[in-house]
């Protein structure tokens, strides 16, 4: 079966782990480093879903608000989004509705069923100030599927990425039948050359 090649992009504030949990999915390794991505960085990684060979190409984008712009140009052609925010930081949590507008204006065509899943970082750091319940009403209310997460403890990383591969995957798919569908063409009926007499 072909290789699906899906395009994923991680939104957030900056500091909220975004290369962080990228670099524990991909490298299996924390990566505590402060240094803000400039724009975006790609990484990609082969994964199997549903039987299904994919190779997922994930940019990391910078979260400061300088680089809003620069980041929207990575948007074109993208299968899915990873949206972050850090659950001891109420600011980046509040943010995510500015990010998620963002990527549905400015991707062309549009699309409302662009897949999101939602990621809550740091769980594993004490002083919280987002709730499980906010998160979870937040992305019920947008449909999103949500998951608290630690890059650091590498707790449910894995089950984020693969989770968005899949509901990209079902879109992909869907797309592609509906290309295919709308690519065959039927011929047009033959319009009989008897006309019926209309009765006055």
């Amino acid at each position: 079966m072909k290789q699906v090649d899906l395009k994923i992009i991680i939104l957030g504030a900056l500091g909220v782990g975004k290369t962080s949990l990228l670099h524990q999915y991909i490298h299996q390794r924390y990566y505590d480093d402060y240094r803000t991505t400039l724009g975006a960085s790609v990484m990609s990684k082969n994964i199997t879903v549903d039987n299904q060979a994919v190779k997922m190409q994930i940019w990391d984008t910078g979260g400061q608000e300088r680089f809003r712009s620069v980041v929207s140009t990575f948007y074109k052609g993208v299968d899915g989004c990873i949206l972050a925010f850090d659950v001891t930081d109420r600011d980046s949590f509040l943010e995510l509705e500015g990010w998620r507008q963002d990527i549905l204006d400015k991707t062309h065509p549009p699309d409302p069923s662009l897949p999101f899943v939602l990621l809550g970082n740091k769980i594993d750091m004490q002083d919280r100030q987002v709730s499980s319940g906010d998160a979870a009403q937040w992305s019920e209310e947008r449909n999103i599927p949500y998951l608290e997460v630690s890059a650091k403890d590498n707790i449910n990383v894995e089950q984020a990425f693969q989770t968005l591969a899949g509901h990209a995957l079902i879109r992909h798919k869907e797309g592609l039948m509906s290309y295919m569908t709308d690519s065959i063409k039927l011929k047009p009926e033959k319009t009989s050359k008897k006309r019926r007499k209309c009765c006055s």
